[in-house]
């Protein structure tokens, strides 16, 4: 997984490995990176870059400490993690997004379900001999998801795997619902007993910085509202031609397909009984998509916002160009109570907006 890291952070890695580390060997990489972009590393960076520097140094033959960084959406998490990936000068290693990973954890312990251990069979076609493991935009969903996420965070413990999460939620404010929280505070405790929880600050959304939008093939897309027939022309809409897609042995409609372009209706999407495994399916097929007919997601059963927050999740992560043609501004499609919408509306903010 390795052959793509760059030569200069990779020697870095060496070098912390082979001595004693310098906090600022890693931390001039950073600020490097950042200035390139435009921008000053914040006070919660340099807090965490010199937490990886110590846990670095530890990785070939002591027992470093698992980190989990937290912070609103935009302030540089997933970047930080990036840089400490590269930087880990081991080949068993793997960089993963959460949804990615747990939704073939899901499908992994199905097919070894008659086994008596099903989790450590999967987790061993899954990691292999994995040392380091980087989870990307960690969060939980429902109760069922908390439960195995306990067996889970155990198992990789034992496996003396270090850990390095991201999440916009502090380890307390993960399944806030009331109904649940109490029987995820076994999870809450793992966390906070056997990782160092870090907060990343700061007052910047580096997200929506312009060096940083030239860089993702999401942020080309757009958002259009109401979707009028002069708009869809100016876009090159695929005429609706409809086909039915066998996704995971199951049927999914799209409007129109187009070589690696795909059309798709919002209902098709999430209204229907969808999974994050369909939608990173879909995605290692079309690179550009169009989601047709958003309205207002407050509407939509919490499922239906699940699904979406979900989908544009998997679509970011994978950089794939997004179109969404809305009924309404953008600000007015994506109401709801659903927290991981906060993540959502921060995403498709960064894509460009046309409306009447």
């Amino acid at each position: 997984m390795s052959a793509w890291i760059p030569s200069p952070l990779r020697l870095l890695g060496q070098r912390l490995r082979s001595s004693s580390p310098h906090q600022s060997e890693l931390l001039d990489w950073f600020e490097e990176k950042a200035r390139s972009r435009g921008y000053q590393l914040s006070d919660g960076q340099r807090r965490v870059i010199a937490s990886m520097t110590e846990q670095l140094a530890l990785l070939p033959g002591g027992q470093p400490c698992s980190l989990y960084l937290h912070g609103s959406v935009g302030r540089g998490k997933s970047w930080l993690l990036d840089g400490f990936f590269q930087a880990v000068p081991i080949e068993a290693k793997q960089r993963l997004h959460f949804h990615d990973f747990f939704a073939r954890l899901h499908q992994g312990m199905h097919r070894h379900r008659q086994l008596d251990d099903a989790l450590g069979a999967t987790l061993d076609d899954l990691l292999g001999n994995c040392q380091v493991l980087c989870f990307d935009e960690f969060h939980v969903h429902d109760i069922g998801d908390a439960m195995l996420l306990t067996r889970l965070f155990n198992a990789l413990f034992e496996r003396g795997i270090f850990l390095l999460v991201t999440s916009n939620y502090a380890p307390e404010g993960l399944l806030p619902n009331p109904l649940y929280h109490e029987r995820f505070l076994p999870v809450i405790r793992l966390i906070n007993g056997r990782m160092q929880v870090l907060e990343v600050g700061g007052d910047t959304d580096f997200r929506s910085l312009p060096a940083n939008r030239e860089h993702q093939r999401f942020t080309q897309g757009h958002y259009v509202w109401p979707g009028d027939a002069a708009q869809r022309q100016a876009l090159k809409v695929p005429v609706e031609q409809p086909v039915m897609l066998e996704v995971n042995k199951r049927p999914l409609r799209a409007l129109a397909i187009e070589g690696r372009r795909a059309v798709f209706a919002f209902d098709d999407l999430c209204e229907k009984a969808t999974a994050v495994i369909d939608y990173l399916v879909l995605a290692g097929q079309y690179e550009e998509w169009i989601i047709d007919g958003l309205d207002d997601l407050s509407e939509c059963t919490l499922a239906a916002q699940q699904r979406f927050a979900n989908l544009v999740d998997v679509l970011y992560d994978q950089d794939r160009q997004v179109t969404v043609i809305g009924q309404r501004p953008l600000e007015q499609s994506l109401g709801g109570p659903l927290a991981d919408l906060m993540r959502t509306r921060s995403r498709l903010g960064q894509l460009r907006q046309t409306g009447l």
